[in-house]
């Protein structure tokens, strides 16, 4: 077996309208995370209460650190973006 050289690529850069995209779909998939773990929370019982908690806790110390960087690009998330997003994502799958 012979070690082969592989040529690597260079990396791209991502441009900041990547950037702003790849952060606010991280924050859109935080508050659903964040929205299931107390969903979850609701229906535990004994030893998963402790876990949910964690997990409750985990997600929103996330996402208040999302927001605290998209608020310092000046970026906001409202109803509007979370849609068009939204929608953006699903025409990405269909293609």
């Amino acid at each position: 077996m012979q070690n082969e050289y592989v040529k690597e690529e260079q990396i791209r850069e991502k441009t900041e309208r990547e950037k702003e995209i790849e952060l606010i779909k991280s924050i859109i998939q935080a508050r659903e995370d964040l929205k299931i773990a107390n969903k979850n929370f609701e229906y535990a019982g004994g030893d998963l209460i402790d876990y949910y908690t964690y997990q409750i806790k985990a997600n929103q110390a996330k996402l208040d650190y999302l927001i605290k960087i998209a608020k310092s690009r000046g970026l906001t998330v409202d109803m509007i973006n979370d849609m068009r997003f939204r929608l953006w994502e699903e025409d990405e799958e269909a293609v």
